[in-house]
């Protein structure tokens, strides 16, 4: 009977922290409820070129590591399978619709160490920097979101071959921005 006072103390904190959890992660939902979302894959999308098995860690605002993005199928860490296409990169979550990066809206790629919930090695990590077109819907002018989404390829071969190989599309892609061929 001394004891059981407080276990029920204990379950009753650990009732009101994941409480808060859920809470807290459905506030950010809702803030973020607006933001503009990453486009399903266009039936144009090109030839793959490579494709690579990755853990997809987290989506956050450009340079803000610790601001992670919540919404549109980026909000979860999860094991996924990246295709670099002719015309952008192709990200497969299991359980959710495949999302396409245009090669337009690739900024860069680099090596990163940690994000949000999650350091690993020195450049064990993939960041891809892009940004999110605003929808139609949210006016003119609209400014897209810039975002990085960070990715986890374990093996350094593949992880390298991913680096040069979207490396290049976003080389080609500046040049057809830019009118330069």
């Amino acid at each position: 009977m001394d004891r059981l006072l407080p276990a029920l103390i204990v379950a009753a904190l650990l009732a009101l922290a994941l409480g808060l959890m859920w809470w807290g992660w459905h506030r950010r939902q809702r803030r973020q409820g607006d933001l503009p979302r990453l486009a399903a894959v266009p039936a144009d999308a090109g030839t793959e070129q490579l494709r690579v098995a990755a853990l997809y860690v987290a989506t956050t605002m450009a340079d803000a590591p610790l601001d992670r993005i919540a919404v549109g199928g980026l909000g979860y860490r999860a094991k996924a399978h990246l295709a670099v296409r002719e015309r952008g990169l192709e990200l497969e979550i299991p359980g959710q619709d495949g999302l396409f990066i245009p090669a337009t809206d690739l900024e860069d790629v680099f090596r990163s160490r940690n994000t949000i919930d999650r350091a690993v090695e020195r450049d064990g990590l993939i960041a891809l920097r892009y940004r999110i077109a605003a929808a139609a819907a949210s006016g003119e002018g609209a400014e897209p979101l810039a975002v990085d989404s960070y990715l986890r390829i374990v093996d350094p071969v593949l992880a390298n071959e991913f680096v040069a190989t979207v490396t290049t599309l976003i080389h080609r892609a500046g040049s057809t921005r830019t009118g330069i061929q």
